[in-house]
C-alpha cells in the first residue's frame, strides 16, 4: 500500500498551454509590384505580332518555323499586360510567391506568367443578423448592427484567411454578441452605459472591438451602428411595463420634489411677510393639504372655509 506523500517531493504542477500560436499566422505585409507603363506591353506585342506576319509572308519556307517562335514572344507579351479599374487592385503571386499588390488604375505591363487575383478596395457595408442574447442583467434581447469596412492590406486579406469577407462577417456577429452581454438594455435610474441610452458608445465600443478581432485580414473597420434593438418577443409585454412603472415613479418623484419645494416657499413667505401666524399644528395642516393638491392626479376641489381655523 502507498504511504502519504512526502513534502519533500511536492506534486509538479502541469504547465499552461496558451490557446493559439503565433505561428499559425501567415507573416506577410502589402507591398507595390514591380510594374511598367503599360505603352511598353502594347508596343512590344504589336511589334512582335508585325515581326511574324513579316516573317510567315517574306521569308522561304524553311525560315517561317522562326515566325511561330515570334508568335509566341507576342503572346508573352500579351499575356504581361493587365487592367485595373478604379476601386480595384491586382495581388501579384509568380510561381506562388506574392510579388506586390498593383494599385494604380489603368493599363501596366507585370512580369509574364503572374497570376493575378482582383481584389476591392471601395467602401462596404452589411447589416448582421439579428441576434438574441442575453443581456448584462440576463434578459433576452434582439440585437443588429451595421458595418462599414474596408480592406486596408490587399496581401493579408488575400492569404491570412481564407474568406475575408465570411471572416468579417462573423467576427462582426461575434463581437456583438460580445458587447451585448456586458451592458443592460436600460440604465438604472439614467446611470451607467446601456445598450438603449448610450448607443454613441456602445457603438464605439463595437467598432474598436470589430477592428481588433479582423485586423488579422488586413481590413479596417469605417463605422459601426446599432440598426435594431429590442426586446425579445417573449418577455417584451413584462419590460414595458416595468419600463411604465420606471416612468410613473420618476415622474412621480419629480412631482413630489416640486411640491415640497412650492410648499417650502409658501411658508417661507408667509412668515417672512407676517400675513398669518401659524402653529406647528396648522403648519401640518397647511403642509397636507398643499401636499394632497399639487400630487393629485384629478384637480382639487377647493372648500371655502368661512368659519375659523380653530375648533370652538
Amino acid at each position: 500500500m502507498r504511504g502519504p506523500m512526502s513534502s519533500e517531493n511536492p506534486p509538479t504542477a502541469v504547465e499552461t498551454v496558451p490557446v493559439g500560436h503565433d505561428g499559425v499566422r501567415v507573416d506577410i505585409s502589402e507591398r507595390p509590384a514591380m510594374t511598367f507603363p503599360g505603352g511598353v506591353g502594347l508596343v512590344a506585342f504589336f511589334a512582335l505580332l508585325a515581326l511574324g506576319v513579316w516573317m510567315l509572308v517574306a521569308l522561304p519556307g524553311t525560315a517561317k518555323t522562326f515566325s511561330l517562335l515570334v508568335f509566341a514572344l507576342s503572346i508573352v507579351a500579351l499575356s504581361a499586360l493587365v487592367i485595373v479599374q478604379p476601386g480595384q487592385t491586382k495581388v501579384v503571386q509568380f510561381f506562388g510567391r506574392y510579388t506586390g499588390t498593383v494599385r494604380t488604375p489603368g493599363l501596366s505591363t507585370l512580369v509574364p506568367f503572374s497570376t493575378r487575383r482582383s481584389v476591392s478596395v471601395r467602401v462596404r457595408n452589411f447589416e448582421t443578423n439579428r441576434l438574441k442574447v442575453n443581456d448584462a442583467d440576463g434578459s433576452p434581447v434582439e440585437i443588429a448592427a451595421i458595418v462599414v469596412w474596408q480592406v486596408a492590406d490587399t496581401s493579408k486579406a488575400t492569404y491570412a484567411v481564407d474568406n475575408y469577407i465570411d471572416f468579417v462577417t462573423v467576427q462582426a456577429e461575434s463581437a456583438l454578441r460580445h458587447i451585448a452581454t456586458t451592458h443592460p438594455y436600460d440604465g438604472s435610474e439614467g446611470v451607467g452605459t446601456s445598450l438603449r441610452g448610450s448607443t454613441d458608445q456602445v457603438a464605439d465600443e463595437l467598432a474598436h472591438e470589430v477592428a481588433e478581432r479582423i485586423s488579422l485580414a488586413g481590413v479596417e473597420i469605417i463605422e459601426v451602428r446599432i440598426s435594431h434593438l429590442a426586446y425579445a418577443a417573449e418577455v417584451a409585454q413584462a419590460m414595458l411595463r416595468r419600463q411604465q412603472a420606471n416612468a410613473v415613479v420618476a415622474a412621480r418623484t419629480r412631482i413630489v420634489e416640486g411640491a415640497v419645494g412650492m410648499v417650502d416657499l409658501a411658508l417661507r413667505k408667509l412668515s417672512e411677510e407676517e400675513i398669518v401666524e401659524l402653529d406647528d399644528e396648522r403648519k401640518a395642516a397647511m403642509v397636507s393639504n398643499l401636499m394632497v393638491v399639487l400630487c393629485s392626479d384629478q384637480p382639487a376641489s377647493p372648500i371655502v372655509n368661512t368659519g375659523t381655523l380653530y375648533a370652538s
